[in-house]
């Protein structure tokens, strides 16, 4: 007998996208980077399907009082190319994070996503602030567990 399947419509998909809130104060980066790449690409939801757009908006904010296991804080680069020659750029993990620490948890959920044009659509709805205090309190976003 065959199995009968339920395809989810797309456009339905974007309509019911929900708000979630991680405050990421004392909590370590790679499993903070997870759950909102989790959230973002929907993989909660029932109607969970990999090459449909439908996550939910995630917003993290405290990013500048992450937790960092092992010495990452003291070992870890981010490398960066401009393309030509001798342009190789390499950032310890500390100063980034005093710089913008903001970007350290955009690089890590970026690539904890697949690496394609719906990843970057879903990027969009990533929205991460330094301290306590995001413009969509009016949204109300629920605490995510």
């Amino acid at each position: 007998m065959p199995q009968n399947s339920y395809m989810h419509p797309p456009r339905q998909a974007a309509t019911t996208r929900k708000w979630h809130h991680i405050d990421a104060k004392g909590l370590v980066l790679g499993r903070i980077a997870t759950k909102a790449a989790d959230l973002l690409r929907g993989k909660g939801k029932v109607t969970y399907t990999d090459y449909v757009d439908c996550g939910d908006f995630v917003v993290v904010t405290n990013c500048k009082q992450i937790k960092l296991t092992g010495n990452k804080i003291d070992q870890k680069f981010y490398f960066s190319h401009s393309g030509f020659a001798g342009g190789a750029r390499v950032m310890p993990m500390k100063r980034q994070m005093e710089r913008d620490p903001r970007k350290v948890m955009m690089l890590a959920v970026r690539r904890m996503l697949p690496k394609n044009r719906l990843a970057r659509k879903q990027m969009v709805r990533l929205k991460i602030y330094v301290g306590d205090k995001h413009p969509h309190s009016a949204v109300n976003p629920p605490k995510a567990k």
